[in-house]
């Protein structure tokens, strides 16, 4: 299903804290600039990502799967070819606590993964960009 722009405004608004699933250090990488534009705008950002655990991104060290976050994230943002999501969503529903959405960047589509989490009742958007999206439905204040 695909959610209506108040439901992925409602999402955004109701999220604070966001694991990044596959989290670049170079700014030159989509998920960089994304991550830093969602930090900018007051979410707190994990970045996942196996080969730079332990290093600071976003103003949060990066963890190596998203079963290492101890705290409650509401929105894992997937930055990963679409036949990588199922086993982050699996993941996801098993280990985070307060989970309300998964997102799929831009060209990112799993219909197993989004009939998955959807079961489980969580918003899924798949194939758009969290920055564009916020940027569009809530200007650049999180709490607009």
């Amino acid at each position: 299903m695909i959610p209506s722009d108040e439901r992925i405004a409602r999402l955004l608004l109701e999220t604070r804290t966001i694991a990044l699933v596959g989290a670049s250090m170079k700014p030159g990488r989509a998920s960089f600039r994304v991550g830093n534009y969602l930090a900018s705008v007051g979410y707190r950002v994990i970045g996942v990502n196996t080969g730079h655990v332990g290093k600071t991104l976003f103003g949060q060290p990066i963890v190596r799967s998203l079963s290492d976050i101890q705290e409650d994230v509401q929105l894992v943002d997937i930055f990963r070819k679409s036949e990588r999501v199922l086993p982050d969503v699996e993941e996801a529903l098993a280990s985070l606590n307060g989970l309300r959405g998964i997102w799929m960047q831009l060209d990112i589509r799993n219909a197993e993964a989004r009939n998955l989490a959807e079961s489980k009742g969580l918003t899924v958007i798949e194939d758009r960009c969290t920055a564009i999206e916020h940027r569009r439905l809530l200007g650049r204040s999180k709490s607009a």
